[in-house]
């Protein structure tokens, strides 16, 4: 028996040393032989023989045997000529909002080209030579994730520049179901381009089918567009990621609490950035009356975090028990609520909360106090007029 048992234990100790056991996202085995559009190269292999791509990526990028789609291409003689990389770089290492350089792979010595520095749209000079745009990136399925504005881009730019785009489709973890305000044509900015709710129930290759064909793009150009589709995909199944999407969302609680909480960040409201669980908190020096406190420390993805090394107080989410498949506003309600001080306001000054919720009616009905019930109601007829839209891009069973 304790032979067994020391067995046991040193096999424990070896998986925890090969990193089998982490706190990022693991792989679970795929079930039901779902696979997702980058595991099913002979659908798409042939459509980049003897072209010359570019590669749309990040840390994410991966196949389910953990091979990057870069190395995976380069493996089977496809020219990659360029990579561009999304908000927090090619590695996924850059905080939110920072500034990302140009660069080069170290591994395969490819150029990369940022499209969160200089330019955020891909230039003529950047698009030259190419005859495909590959687009491989695990979005999570919110208006605000910067992710499907660059999608936006990249179709813009290869519209203007006569080149195919195409999209190797990954699962949306809010899929299924739509939630929030539409955003208004005011409100638009990189954090919202289209008219669309914050949770819009969509997989990143349909969204990008409504994009183009709903004219969205300007001057109403169409790319050639063509998604790789996942094989064995139900739209309210939840998947596993292989890897954080960006450096704050490191487990499936902060992806699940994303939507809800991020509305913090255009508020005097911490969202736990500069702690080992961000996205599963919220807390500020302003909310005394609140039992849990942490203090945020410079770390992986928070160089600079908001309150740095001060006593936020707040809740701690981290074991909250609901699966949410909606837009939860209790949180941010409550803070409103609990805030005290005199020299700042709750929300910043530079509207970035509108920006985040598309609108500046849901901060007014916040101060005015309206109930969450009374603010979900006034979304009802631009979420319904939206799921019509909605529906006509869904290729998977839900």
């Amino acid at each position: 028996m304790n032979l067994v048992f020391k067995i046991k234990n040193l096999l424990f100790i070896c998986l925890i040393y090969l990193g089998f056991y982490t706190n990022f996202y693991a792989q679970a085995p795929y079930e039901d032989g779902f696979k997702a559009g980058a595991d099913r190269p002979g659908l798409y292999l042939r459509l980049l023989k003897n072209k010359t791509i570019g590669v749309v990526t990040n840390q994410t990028g991966l196949m389910k045997d953990s091979t990057h789609i870069v190395d995976f291409l380069i493996q089977n003689h496809i020219r990659i000529k360029k990579i561009f990389a999304p908000e927090h770089g090619f590695r996924g290492d850059a905080d939110a909002g920072e500034y990302v350089k140009n660069g080069v792979d170290t591994k395969t010595g490819i150029p990369i080209i940022s499209l969160y520095g200089n330019n955020k749209k891909p230039t003529s000079l950047q698009m030259e030579g190419l005859d495909i745009i590959l687009f491989d990136i695990q979005d999570v399925g919110v208006r605000f994730y910067t992710y499907i504005s660059t999608l936006s881009y990249i179709m813009e730019a290869a519209a203007e520049n006569n080149i195919q785009v195409i999209v190797l489709d990954r699962p949306n973890p809010h899929d299924g179901y739509i939630d929030g305000p539409v955003l208004k044509k005011t409100w638009k900015s990189f954090v919202g381009l289209h008219p669309i709710p914050i949770i819009y129930g969509l997989t990143i290759g349909e969204y990008g089918q409504m994009i183009r064909d709903e004219g969205w793009l300007k001057n109403g150009k169409k790319p050639k567009y063509t998604v790789i589709p996942m094989r064995n995909y139900h739209k309210l199944k939840r998947y596993p990621m292989m890897q954080r999407p960006s450096p704050n969302l490191p487990n499936d609680k902060s992806v699940n609490l994303y939507p809800s909480l991020c509305f913090f960040e255009g508020t005097e409201v911490s969202v736990g950035r500069g702690t080992d669980f961000p996205f599963q908190t919220y807390g500020s020096p302003y909310l005394v009356r609140m039992g849990f406190h942490f203090v945020p420390k410079p770390n992986f993805g928070a160089k600079n975090p908001p309150f740095e090394r001060r006593i936020c107080y707040g809740e701690d989410l981290r074991k909250y028990p609901k699966d949410l498949r909606k837009l939860d506003l209790q949180w941010v309600i409550k803070a409103y609520k609990h805030y005290k001080n005199k020299k700042e306001p709750f929300f910043t000054k530079n509207f970035w909360f509108d920006k985040l919720a598309g609108t500046d009616e849901l901060r007014k009905q916040i101060i005015a106090g309206k109930s969450e019930k009374e603010i979900r109601a006034s979304w009802q007829k631009d979420l319904a007029d939206f799921e019509k839209i909605r529906t006509k891009y869904v290729i998977y069973p839900q």
